[in-house]
């Protein structure tokens, strides 16, 4: 985390902003105190399965959510911060189910704290995989080190800039939801010509019989003319 912090210079009034999403795995109550008293905010699992169980036994109202049901309990131990604690029920094979969360953010309801729970970042998943599939980064390799390390790089760079694009080109479009092999395979293909005065794009042209011609245009002259 100071390693991140480092990196991405984060004043202590940007750390206040700043929201750590964070399963079982991520630390005991003194890691989590730690964190909170550098500013952080957070929304985190609890580690411990016989605490859940235990805070599960003080929950006076569940409220369904999804396919479980969730509480609200005072919070276990002193984080020196205010903090809000949720627990939530689930069944499996005939048996109830019980883990907590823990978080300093104001929501106005206990489904809105776990859908942004469930929305934490899962790289391994999505960036990883995505890049392996739409920038093939498994498919070409350098022998020497340095060599290596700048495709990755140029990689990283290249998500990115499709990132950029799918936030700000293609959502609210029929293609929000394409991934980087989609977006590269039946987007960024398409023929096309740039026209451009005095450094500024003034006119996009595509091939007019490609499948997604017509919707693209839209798409790219919202990105490039800002329209």
């Amino acid at each position: 985390m100071l390693a991140a912090e480092k990196a991405l210079e984060l004043a202590p009034e940007q750390r206040q902003r700043t929201v750590w999403r964070m399963d079982g795995g991520a630390g005991s109550d003194e890691q989590l105190t730690w964190l909170l008293a550098r500013g952080y905010q957070t929304m985190a699992k609890g580690l411990s399965n016989r605490r859940a169980e235990a805070l599960a036994r003080q929950v006076r109202r569940w409220d369904a959510y999804d396919n479980c049901w969730l509480g609200e309990v005072p919070a276990p131990v002193d984080y020196g911060r205010p903090v809000r604690v949720f627990v939530k029920r689930r069944l499996k094979e005939g048996c109830f189910l019980h883990s907590y969360y823990v978080s300093t953010l104001s929501l106005p309801s206990k489904g809105l704290f776990m859908t942004y729970y469930d929305q934490r970042g899962g790289a391994e998943v999505e960036q990883f995989r995505n890049d392996k599939s739409g920038l093939n980064l498994t498919a070409r390799r350098k022998q020497g080190f340095l060599a290596q390390k700048g495709y990755v790089l140029l990689t990283d760079l290249a998500h990115n800039l499709l990132a950029d694009f799918q936030h700000r080109a293609l959502v609210g479009s029929r293609f929000e939801n394409y991934g980087p092999k989609r977006i590269i395979r039946d987007l960024l293909r398409i023929p096309g010509n740039l026209i451009s005065c005095n450094g500024s794009i003034i006119k996009i042209e595509l091939l007019s019989q490609k499948q997604f011609s017509q919707d693209l245009m839209i798409c790219l002259e919202r990105f490039c003319l800002g329209s």
